[in-house]
């Protein structure tokens, strides 16, 4: 069962920055999810919300703020400065020591049209399609995403009311990942995904007493935000 840090090793470290990921690493993690939405003028960034407001000292919409601008915000904490990162530069530090990445599209509440082409060129350009796995809550976004290489893995995530026959459903559109929230999952959904050759990450488990039923459950991979204590369990 592969254990993904969820925004790198949120649970103690600021989410999505070069520390939180560097700090997954040294716990002995090498898989991780981050979130990009796109900046004013185009660049990829890694950030969970549509704003500033809630993981960095300025206020506003990712969008409405250049590059050069977002990367003045502090996503740190008060006595450490951590800097909004590039997928780009991520990219370099996840390629210098072999991390798979969940790459999730932001675009379930704002479409930045354009994002699934530039997040694919990038990832090639890194040579890194082998290492990645593209998910979104906007499902046309992981449609797209295939139109545009079929060969790309990709997850169609879900919230906590999950989805029926996901298996079948994921499969109809040649998505071999599932990705539901491990509040209401089943092992009978488990099961129906396997049956149709889609595989299962569930979000986000933190509880050691959840993770005991994905293990038994046979699920595929486990986002967590303690990416430490989940790793000693497996």
């Amino acid at each position: 069962m592969k254990v993904i840090a969820h925004r790198g090793f949120s649970g103690v470290y600021p989410e999505n920055t070069m520390l939180a990921f560097d700090k997954a690493l040294e716990a002995g993690c090498t898989a991780i999810e981050l979130d990009v939405h796109f900046s004013k003028d185009g660049s990829l960034v890694i950030i969970h919300d549509e704003t500033l407001d809630r993981t960095t000292d300025a206020v506003g919409f990712v969008r409405d703020f250049t590059l050069a601008e977002l990367q003045k915000c502090n996503a740190g904490t008060i006595n450490t400065f951590q800097t909004i990162p590039t997928l780009d530069e991520y990219f370099i530090w996840a390629r210098n020591h072999g991390i798979y990445t969940n790459i999730e599209i932001k675009t379930d509440r704002y479409y930045y049209q354009g994002i699934e082409q530039a997040t694919l060129d990038l990832i090639n350009k890194h040579d890194l399609k082998d290492q990645c796995l593209i998910s979104s809550f906007n499902h046309g976004s992981v449609i797209r995403m295939k139109q545009l290489d079929s060969s790309i893995l990709c997850a169609f995530l879900v919230d906590a009311k999950g989805l029926g026959a996901a298996g079948a459903y994921c499969a109809s559109f040649g998505v071999g990942y599932y990705h539901p929230n491990g509040v209401s999952l089943t092992q009978q959904a488990v099961e129906e995904c396997h049956d149709h050759g889609v595989k299962v990450n569930v979000w986000t488990v933190d509880s050691l007493d959840r993770m005991h039923d994905m293990n038994s459950w046979n699920v595929d991979g486990v986002i967590t935000n303690y990416c430490d204590a989940v790793l000693k369990l497996v």
